[in-house]
């Protein structure tokens, strides 16, 4: 069970709360505004709302920052949700920050520099789900780990892929690279060496930046 802080009590934290709840982790929701604390003390537990600015230091060491193991900044406001971000790292010491970027434009600014271990820009997620859709033997990149060093990727195997020749063990994947699941009409599959993949499976694979190209060769995805 984790701790965490929810900076925002809008539509996105409220949601986010109830489901962490109901995986029976322990959250706090800060909020100042007189009609969000309103429903939020309807819809959750009173002990979990927390009144007041989420930029303001005081604020989120009421609402237990030094005990957090995660801290969501999703407010509606990209500059707030940097100023929290930034508190929670360089403060605070927050283990894993996550930030909502609300206009794509600002992206570039939810970086380390500004304590962001995870930004979710819901503009750039619809488009390449989109394009998921749309595409087999093209790699995604879902997920930027480890400060940027290392990438979740995601890729639908195309006929001519070269994973399609032999089974797990025999392909020549980078090093640095893991295959993490595969789906499979609609079904999660666990990595085996006996395994043998199929046109269109969906596989996910972590790997390091410098192995990309390396590992997009294997999957056999069109350039790019």
């Amino acid at each position: 069970m984790f701790f965490v802080i929810i900076a925002g009590g809008g539509k996105i934290g409220s949601h986010l709360a109830n489901l962490l709840l109901a995986e029976g982790h322990e959250v706090k929701v800060i909020d100042h505004r007189t009609e969000v604390l309103a429903r939020l003390r309807r819809e959750l537990p009173a002990a979990t709302v927390v009144e007041g600015d989420a930029s303001a230091p005081d604020v989120l060491e009421a609402a237990g920052i030094h005990r957090t193991r995660v801290l969501a900044a999703v407010t509606a406001a990209d500059e707030t949700n940097l100023v929290i971000t930034t508190l929670a790292r360089f403060e605070f010491s927050v283990p894993r920050v996550i930030a909502r970027v609300n206009d794509p434009r600002n992206a570039w600014m939810f970086n380390a520099e500004m304590g962001v271990d995870v930004a979710l820009n819901q503009a750039d997620i619809l488009a390449k789900l989109i394009a998921e859709e749309m595409s087999l033997g093209d790699m995604m990149t879902l997920l930027k780990l480890r400060r940027g060093e290392y990438s979740l990727v995601e890729e639908k195997l195309p006929p001519e892929s070269p994973m399609l020749a032999a089974p797990l063990r025999d392909l020549a994947l980078p090093e640095t690279s893991v295959i993490a699941a595969i789906i499979r009409h609609g079904r999660v599959l666990v990595p085996r060496g006996n395994m043998r993949f199929e046109v269109g499976d969906e596989v996910l694979a972590v790997v390091e930046n410098r192995a990309l190209n390396a590992l997009r060769a294997v999957f056999g995805s069109m350039p790019g």
